[in-house]
């Protein structure tokens, strides 16, 4: 049987990945990006919002905003993220349980270890490929996330001295919430996978409508960054 999506619901699905992806966001952003009228942005953002799919940003910003009052931002609940797609946690949930019941924490421990050996296996050739520079590896890393179903985005820090590596959905956020070692295991597998140490600030798994790792784009040497070397 074949199933037909209305063009209003495939446009409204555009608009919860974009959400998802790159929230907080306004309604005249997604109207940029989509190439919509703002008022037909501001509809489908309407019947998000009553299924319950999103919600309005209530929380800082880490970038300064202009005068005058700030425009609506909008990040994917709970429900949002569920709609967009995710593993079968309560199996998984239960995998897990079952490992701590059998094997102790070490047994966890080791599964935790093994996740972090298989995503590194997975995207080292793609970060390889991307090259040398810090930044140009990120943004590989990021694009190979994002086709695992992990909506992710990069971002400038302050001064252009970091990037942040923001996941907006997770496949296994149930599980890591119960389990937050994988959490662990995915930031050290990204850390040695671009050869920089790296900083969670935050997780979907934490209650936050992101997760988002900070990276430094110059190393330490000694005491003393790359750039500061060059001058």
């Amino acid at each position: 049987m074949t199933v037909h999506v209305s063009p209003e619901a495939g446009t409204r699905e555009q608009i919860l990945r974009l959400i998802i992806e790159k929230g907080p966001i306004t309604s005249t952003e997604l109207a940029e990006i989509l190439v919509l009228t703002a008022a037909a942005v501001r509809r489908h953002l309407s019947t998000l919002e009553l299924q319950g799919q999103i919600t309005e940003f209530d929380g800082a910003l880490s970038y300064a905003l202009g005068r005058g009052r700030p425009p609506r931002r909008y990040v994917a609940t709970d429900r949002g993220h569920a709609a967009f797609g995710a593993a079968n946690a309560d199996v998984a949930t239960q995998a897990l349980n079952f490992i701590v019941e059998a094997l102790g924490p070490e047994g966890l421990r080791r599964f935790a270890h093994e996740r972090s050996q298989e995503i590194k296996e997975r995207y080292s050739a793609v970060i390889d490929n991307a090259g040398s520079d810090a930044e140009q590896r990120v943004l590989a890393l990021a694009k190979a996330l994002t086709q695992d179903g992990y909506a992710t985005s990069v971002r400038r820090g302050p001064r252009g001295l970091t990037v942040q590596l923001c996941q907006g959905h997770c496949p296994i956020q149930d599980v890591a919430s119960s389990f937050p070692i994988l959490c662990e295991a995915e930031t050290q597998a990204f850390g040695e996978l671009l050869d920089i140490h790296v900083q969670r600030l935050a997780t979907l798994a934490g209650g936050v409508h992101v997760c988002t790792l900070t990276i430094p784009l110059v190393k330490r040497l000694g005491g003393t960054s790359k750039t500061e070397e060059k001058e």
